[in-house]
């Protein structure tokens, strides 16, 4: 590994650097970077083009991933060695195996969102756990990208990234600063999925290309300017004492109606 440089102390600002992307969006979007951890995930990436700005590893690591290590080398800009207990403390798991990537936010162009796709559009989905069930859903029915309110969890988030299993570097993602706006402006016809008996039931609905499902807060569901702005409003019939579903669960069963 003799291009990769030696660090050694926790005030290297590159070390800095990393741990603060590890535990802050407004340091990611600041940067326009976020970090990979793990074997896994920095394949996944490389598989799907992503280029690394910066490769951290641990010495323990090359020990047991070296032929990984040397081609993700191959894809880095730049690699650093870091002795183990350094790792340990910008690491985001409890066991890590001693590989980080660091990534430029890929900025994806909403005008590529297509007059015939099929999206999801998540509102102040505040879970990464939810927002990477949602987007694994997505990609598995053939959604053709996700649509995120910029008030919802970081899709670049270590946690949401791990929930994914690296959906979220395989799928066009959209932010949308005002969302209800942008919404109704994006041209898709958008049905709002809301816990409402007077709506249409999601069973009688005819999806048709260039169309959105839109999925709300886990707690608040859509909000009022959201539910305002798309064209139709629907609903998932519920039987016994169930009030509501959990966001996730509401949205796999939109997908499935939507791409069926």
């Amino acid at each position: 590994m003799e291009n990769f440089s030696v660090i050694t102390s926790r005030e290297n600002s590159l070390i800095k650097l990393v741990s603060a992307l590890q535990g802050s969006a407004a340091k990611r979007r600041e940067n326009g970077l976020f970090v990979l951890e793990g074997l896994r995930i920095c394949k996944d990436a490389c598989e799907n083009g992503i280029r690394f700005d910066k490769l951290i590893v641990s010495d323990t690591a090359i020990q047991k991933y070296g032929e990984d290590i040397e081609a993700f080398s191959e894809n880095a800009a730049e690699c650093f060695k870091i002795p183990h207990s350094l790792f340990l403390k910008i690491s985001d798991t409890k066991t890590p195996q001693g590989i980080i990537a660091v990534c430029k936010i890929p900025l994806t162009d909403k005008s590529k969102i297509k007059n015939n796709g099929r999206y999801v559009a998540l509102e102040n989905m505040q879970d990464p756990a939810n927002l990477g069930a949602v987007s694994r859903t997505a990609e598995a029915l053939g959604a053709d990208g996700l649509i995120l309110s910029a008030d919802g969890c970081d899709p670049y988030s270590p946690k949401a990234l791990r929930a994914s299993m690296g959906t979220l570097l395989r799928m066009p993602i959209f932010i949308f600063g005002d969302f209800a706006a942008e919404i109704k402006a994006s041209g898709l016809t958008s049905y709002a999925c809301v816990v409402d008996k007077s709506a249409e039931s999601i069973k009688e609905v005819d999806f048709q290309d260039g169309c959105a499902v839109l999925i709300g807060n886990e707690g608040n569901g859509l909000t009022d300017a959201t539910k305002s702005a798309a064209q139709k409003k629907i609903t998932i019939p519920m039987n016994g004492r169930a009030e509501s579903l959990n966001a996730a669960a509401a949205a796999a069963i939109a997908i499935w109606e939507m791409m069926k």
